[in-house]
């Protein structure tokens, strides 16, 4: 582990080839500021543009993820969402890279919605998560009400989001919301587990992957073919193409150049 930068309220953290970014705010809840968002938003960038990089994983330090939106910041005119990036610096402008989100303890609001824009999630077995804004006069603007009904059930997101009840992490994952579920503590150790396990995939199959499933929602079943196509041939035309069939038939660990 290579840390770049400690006692800030983002820290960052090189595990090998994953990105790990944990805020920090504990005495909050790690509840996000404008600082906050902007040290995430750096975070990101630096994951998609660090070739030695396979992927990031976001988590909160003090045995929360994180509460949402600074009250308090919020109260003094201050707003947590970044121009082009939106909250956190992500909810709006997701990495191209697998983005891991690892949950201890309360994931609520904008922490919800900050879940909602990662890719995988592991969950303590005490975590939980819920869009609690109608219960404070607000609306989960960041992406909990366009994302909630496209990972569980529309019926179900409809009803977390109208009630603002919280939803425990043992029934999360029976919807289909949380990847893998960890023992109390364990979140964080569990979700390096799992990217690491990427990480050892050829980056460019992996991100042309996250990028295929994602935009392939809004394919017509008529243009999906030729949509998929120039995508996955970008793929297929790489030198990392011709490594993985080389490494197999000569039965030994690739060794991907990202291109």
């Amino acid at each position: 582990m290579n840390t770049i930068d400690e006692k800030k309220p983002v820290e960052i953290e090189r595990h090998g080839s994953v990105l790990l970014i944990a805020i920090n705010r504990p005495e909050r809840r790690n509840a996000v500021n404008h600082e906050v968002s902007v040290a995430i938003a750096e975070a990101l960038d630096l994951l998609d543009n660090d070739n030695e990089l396979r992927a990031g994983i976001i988590t909160g330090r003090g045995g929360n993820f994180c509460s949402g939106m600074d009250l308090k910041a919020f109260l003094d005119g201050e707003r947590p969402e970044l121009e082009g990036r939106g909250f956190a610096g992500v909810c709006e402008a997701p990495p191209a890279k697998p983005l891991i989100a690892a949950v201890e303890g309360f994931a609520l609001a904008g922490g919800f919605e900050l879940v909602l824009a990662c890719d995988l999630v592991v969950a303590s077995e005490t975590a939980v998560f819920g869009l609690p804004e109608p219960a404070r006069g607000l609306v989960a603007g960041s992406g909990g009400l366009l994302r909630l009904g496209k990972k569980i059930a529309p019926a179900i997101a409809m009803e977390y989001a109208l009630t603002a009840a919280q939803m425990p992490a043992k029934v999360a994952q029976q919807w289909g919301l949380v990847n893998r579920l960890a023992s109390p503590g364990a979140a964080l150790d569990d979700a390096l587990q799992l990217a690491a396990e990427i990480a050892g995939n050829a980056p460019l199959s992996v991100m042309m992957s996250k990028r295929i499933m994602l935009e392939s929602r809004t394919w017509s079943d008529g243009e999906m073919w030729d949509m998929q196509r120039p995508l996955s041939e970008s793929v297929i035309n790489s030198q990392d193409a011709r490594e993985g069939a080389s490494a197999f038939a000569e039965k030994r660990k690739p060794n991907w150049s990202g291109c």
